[in-house]
C-alpha cells in the first residue's frame, strides 16, 4: 500500500532529517522509497519541507498529490499543505509552535508539544525526532522498535546522540499513545 508523507517547517527544525530517517527506514525494511526535499536558499529560518513516499510496489511518480501524513512544525507549513490532505489522513503539529489548529472534519489532528518535551528532556535540538515518535504512534507502517533502529542507523556515525534521540522519540510516541 502506498503511503505519502510530508514533513514541513522552518529550516533548522530538522524536517528534512525526519523525512530522511523515514525514507532510510523504508529502504532498510524492504519498501520502495522516494524522498524529495524542497527548501529556500537561505536554509536556516527559511521554509523547508520534504515528501516521502513508501510502498510495497514500484512508485510511479515522486510527487505527492494526497498526503496521508503531514508533520507540520509551524503554521505557514500547516497552511500550505493542509489543502493536500487525504480524507482520513493524519496531521501532526508541534503544538509548542502551532497554536491555531485546523478543523478536523476529514482528517485526524494530533498535537505534540515537541519543543516543550525536548526542553524538559534537555535535548532542545531534537523536536524532529519527537514528532517522528508521534508519527510512529499514529502510523503502524513500522513497529516502534523498527523506528528506534532506524534512528540509530541514521545517526550511526554519532552514537553519542542515540540515547538522547531515543528518549525524545519515546516521549513523542508516549504522548500520542497515552494521550
Amino acid at each position: 500500500m502506498l503511503r505519502q508523507f510530508v514533513f514541513a517547517g522552518f529550516g533548522g527544525q530538522g524536517v528534512l532529517t525526519a523525512g530522511m530517517i523515514l525514507a532510510n527506514m523504508g529502504s532498510l525494511y524492504g519498501k520502495e522509497v522516494i524522498w524529495m526535499p524542497s527548501y529556500g536558499s537561505e536554509m536556516r529560518g527559511g521554509t523547508a519541507n520534504c515528501s516521502v513516499k513508501l510502498s510495497d510496489e514500484p512508485i510511479a511518480s515522486p510527487f505527492v498529490k494526497q498526503i496521508d501524513y503531514l508533520v507540520a512544525m509551524n503554521k505557514p507549513s500547516l497552511d500550505k499543505f493542509l489543502p493536500q490532505m487525504k480524507e482520513g489522513g493524519t496531521v501532526i503539529v508541534d503544538s509548542s509552535i502551532v497554536t491555531e489548529l485546523p478543523q478536523a472534519d476529514k482528517f485526524r489532528v494530533v498535537q505534540v508539544p515537541a519543543d516543550a518535551i525536548c526542553e524538559k528532556l534537555k535535548n532542545t535540538r531534537s523536536a524532529n525526532v519527537c514528532v517522528l515518535g508521534a508519527l510512529a504512534a499514529c502510523c503502524e507502517l513500522f513497529t516502534k522498535e523498527q523506528y528506534e533502529n532506524g534512528i540509530r542507523e541514521y545517526f550511526s556515525s554519532k552514537p553519542q546522540f542515540h540515547e538522547g534521540n531515543i528518549k525524545v522519540f519515546e516521549a513523542g510516541y508516549a504522548h500520542v499513545k497515552e494521550g
